[in-house]
């Protein structure tokens, strides 16, 4: 089964890559060999690279280069460090064993809390949701009042062998440890989960984090669900605290970390989407990021899940689709972006995102009117310079992606207006996050409209094919038609637009050695067509439209780990 897994993959790759390379070549001869058509070649590149994917592509080659450099000091420091010195007998030392003081005897193993027993309906007792929230046990509550536990864990037992091997480390108090230490590597680190209406997925989100979490460091807010949300995370034995009035993603955070004081009792705070299953690795790599103390924030990794056999034909086209946008927003963009020197990504994606909790005391999460909480929060850290933004693909997770064209466009229009609202919300400020956001706007707002023209152009120059030539004795249509035909003709048209965007899938394929991408590849076009739109379209809207952050989660399939 490996050998032919590993000859359909080799197969997948040199299929692609050549199909690439060829029709990459052939798109060069033709637009080259048109009269006059320099100026469209470099138009279509445009439309499909970018001036601001070639420049960060570029700089994150240079940060590529810069990290194995630094990576490779750093392995050589640790072995440097590990080699035992050579010492005479003249001038060997004695270790003597020191009693441990009554604070390090106490900070060795972690305590490990027994699981909250679901969670109970009332108020929380000193908590700020009244009458509003549903909090957890009110065993947790008495042991609480008891001085037992801090907020948000259960009584202790000696339960240390259920530890997770990343987090069974000791346990430091920022007291304990000395200030800039204690902001570098953040030794407790807290996880809250989101949701509203996720019954099918979020079991599984909830076992995903357990792998790399304690039970008791994972907190599950259900937003006002009207299904088992709440009652499928309580069972797992994490921390629920249930809002009976819809508030919204960024009040579902607020109320959380507000709840279980999660900024005093933590030293960060990963934020996960209910549909998100994290990888192995994550934790890790949020750990290592945030060696930098002046990293505020961990940008999760993005990937599409690819499960086809639970999707229909279209849904298998969105998740291909969006596939190929994740990987080149960053790898080819972000990556650069969020290089030491730079620091300029508008987006920390809330999929799966670590925050310190210093910058949370900071920042505004949930501002009036706006409709998503990531891009605000992004700004925040930028505006009120806490520090900068990470991200390696070393902290990937997984995520799933809308099955319908209908949740695919109300997904997108909730993002774009969103953004469009923050930049509205924030305004402009001299920084260099302000001059490559700049950048970026103008491009993309051009790149909307030229594609749309030139799909628009592509149709109208095509309807004497499909109706006849009856369209062409209209004089208005007529002249209109010669003009577009004589500056670009249809099959410019169609093979500028459809064989450099193509080109990329191939790659993909390539990369992902997933070859039905070369098939759902020759149908991207429409769903760009679709990100311009309402790219376009939300801009006015995000001057007009208030919302105050409700949500409606798209339709899921259960996931199974």
């Amino acid at each position: 089964m490996r050998t032919a897994r590993f000859i359909g993959g080799l197969t997948t790759v040199v299929l692609a890559l050549s199909l690439a390379g060829g029709l990459f070549t052939q798109w060069i001869q033709f637009a080259l060999g048109l009269a006059g058509s320099t100026v469209p070649a470099a138009l279509f590149l445009w439309l499909v690279f970018g001036v601001n994917l070639t420049v960060w592509f570029l700089i994150g080659l240079v940060r590529a280069g810069d990290d194995g450099a630094r990576s490779l000091a750093r392995r050589r420091r640790i072995a440097a460090a590990r080699q035992p010195s050579a010492v005479t007998g003249a001038s060997r030392i004695r270790q003597r064993a020191v009693p441990a003081t009554g604070a390090e005897r106490t900070s060795g193993a972690p305590r490990v809390p027994t699981p909250t027993l679901g969670y109970a309906r009332g108020s929380a007792p000193g908590g700020t949701g009244g009458d509003d929230v549903h909090t957890p046990s009110t065993a947790l509550a008495l042991a609480r009042a008891a001085g037992d536990v801090g907020l948000g864990h259960s009584p202790a037992v000696d339960d240390t062998r259920a530890a997770p091997a990343d987090t069974r480390a000791e346990r430091r108090t920022p007291a304990a440890a000395g200030p800039d230490e204690a902001d570098a590597a953040p030794a407790r680190i807290a996880v809250v989960i989101p949701a509203h209406n996720e019954e099918p997925v979020i079991g599984a989100a909830v076992r995903s984090a357990l792998r790399l979490f304690h039970r008791w460091d994972i907190y599950v807010v259900s937003d006002s669900s009207r299904d088992a949300t709440a009652d499928i995370a309580a069972d797992t034995g994490v921390n629920v605290l249930e809002l009976l009035t819809n508030r919204g993603k960024a009040g579902a955070l607020e109320a959380v970390i507000s709840e279980f004081d999660l900024v005093n009792n933590y030293d960060a705070v990963v934020i996960l989407d209910a549909d998100t299953e994290l990888d192995e690795h994550y934790l890790q790599g949020v750990r290592r990021q945030m060696e930098d103390p002046r990293v505020a924030a961990v940008a999760g990794l993005v990937v599409a899940e690819w499960k086809p056999w639970e999707r229909t034909l279209l849904g298998r086209l969105i998740s291909a689709y969006r596939d190929r946008l994740y990987v080149m927003l960053q790898y080819l963009m972000r990556f650069g972006q969020t290089w030491r020197h730079t620091s300029t990504t508008f987006i920390v994606p809330g999929f799966a995102s670590a925050y310190r909790t210093r910058v949370l005391r900071e920042v505004d999460i949930n501002p009036k009117g706006l409709v998503i909480e990531d891009f605000n929060m992004t700004f925040e850290v930028h505006r009120r310079r806490l520090g900068r933004i990470s991200m390696a693909p070393n902290a990937r997770a997984v995520c799933q992606d809308p099955f319908t064209l209908g949740d695919y466009v109300r997904q997108v229009r909730r993002w774009t207006l969103g953004f469009w609202q923050t930049v509205r919300l924030h305004g402009i400020w001299p920084s260099l996050f302000w001059f490559a956001l700049l950048c970026y706007l103008v491009e993309v707002m051009f790149v909307s409209v030229v594609l749309l023209s030139a799909a628009a152009l592509a149709v109208f120059t095509a309807l004497p094919l499909v109706v006849g030539d009856v369209v062409l004795e209209v004089g208005a249509y007529a002249s209109v038609y010669e003009s577009v035909t004589a500056v670009l003709p249809l099959p410019v048209l169609l093979v500028g637009l459809l064989v450099p965007d193509y080109v990329l899938t191939c790659v993909l394929a390539a990369l992902r050695r997933r070859p039905s991408y070369l098939i759902y590849g020759l149908f991207f076009l429409p769903l760009r067509l679709i990100d311009s739109y309402l790219i376009l379209r939300t801009l006015p809207q995000a001057w007009r439209a208030r919302s105050d952050g409700r949500w409606n989660s798209p339709g899921r399939k259960a996931a199974r780990l």
